[in-house]
């Protein structure tokens, strides 16, 4: 049975406002692609400057999407005045990252009032095959009243 999501009005506004903000989504070329309550989406183009030394996206841009699609699905549920952070991951990388794009995919799986926990599915698509690569399980903290921090 899925648990009922009550989002504040302008979640979304806020999600594509902070991921705006987020030098290194930029840097990587990730493109906010969907933004409900509860769950977020992130795409990636394959870039050859993005992989290992086996042409394989690296596990270090897996788990950085990975980590934001995890957030940002806990900031979507979140009260208006809270910021988000990561407090621990755990990644479980299960094929190599070979394909033409990634798709992540980040849904809140415990809404708490001061800690949340998201979980995320990495996939390569390829022309005729999607494949799940990798899976995050993300613990995240509403942070509250803190100058230094914004959404």
């Amino acid at each position: 049975m899925a648990v009922p999501r009550i989002a504040e009005p302008d979640f979304k506004e806020r999600v594509e406002q902070s991921f705006a903000r987020q030098a290194v989504m930029k840097l990587i070329g990730a493109q906010l692609t969907r933004c409900e309550p509860g769950v977020v989406e992130v795409e990636l183009p394959f870039r050859a400057d993005l992989t290992q030394q086996h042409g394989f996206l690296h596990a270090g841009i897996v788990s950085t999407a990975l980590d934001s699609v995890c957030a940002y699905s806990a900031l979507t549920m979140m009260p208006a005045d809270a910021a988000v952070l990561t407090i621990e991951f755990k990644v479980n990388l299960l094929a190599p990252g070979k394909g033409d794009h990634f798709l992540f995919l980040g849904n809140v799986t415990k809404q708490g009032r001061t800690i949340m926990v998201s979980d995320g599915q990495a996939f390569a698509v390829g022309e005729t095959e999607v494949k799940l690569i990798a899976t995050m399980t993300a613990t995240l903290m509403v942070v509250k009243d803190r100058e230094d921090l914004q959404d």
